[in-house]
């Protein structure tokens, strides 16, 4: 993973991230797109800061509508814009979409091409190594860390507008 700094227009040329795309069910109404996003400990309180300059606030409650846009093209989360774009913020690898999670994300917005997702910014070393190969008892570890990290007040949550389409590298 790289630890590239500010390029062009606060660009972040693929800074080191985990990042990953859910569908929450809920009791009531349609289900919601989510985006968690994990930085490394350099990266962490400059995402932080950006984020709350956004409208993010303390993963309690209801997450609030911030200016933050998740940007998607060619079938794949592209960037996550932050402080009115001054900021963006892009995966290290290839974050793939679901049409599920498109679908999720299409239900919370108002138009075509344009949504709404819940995106939670979870503190460095939240994310258990080697997630994906420790299958439904590393998602267990991953929520039991991540209830631990919103607990202590360190996880960060909001409402970004998903925008589809259209985006160059």
């Amino acid at each position: 993973m790289e630890d590239d700094k500010d390029g062009e227009n606060g660009e972040r040329a693929r800074a080191p991230m985990v990042w990953a795309l859910a569908v929450r069910e809920v009791a009531q109404g349609p289900p919601f797109a989510e985006l968690i996003v994990e930085v490394g400990p350099d990266l962490y309180p400059e995402l932080v800061e950006a984020a709350l300059d956004s409208g993010f606030t303390l993963a309690a409650g209801e997450p609030p509508d911030t200016s933050a846009v998740v940007e998607v093209d060619d079938g794949r989360v592209k960037r996550l814009a932050l402080v009115g774009g001054r900021q963006n913020w892009e995966p290290d690898t290839r974050v793939e979409t679901s049409p599920a999670w498109l679908s999720a994300a299409e239900d919370r917005g108002a138009a075509e091409g344009r949504g709404a997702a819940v995106v939670i910014l979870v503190p460095p070393d939240t994310w258990p190594p080697g997630l994906i190969e420790l299958g439904p008892v590393g998602l267990d570890v991953f929520a039991q860390r991540l209830e631990q990290e919103r607990r202590a007040g360190h996880v960060l949550h909001g409402t970004a507008s998903v925008q589809v389409g259209g985006f160059h590298s």
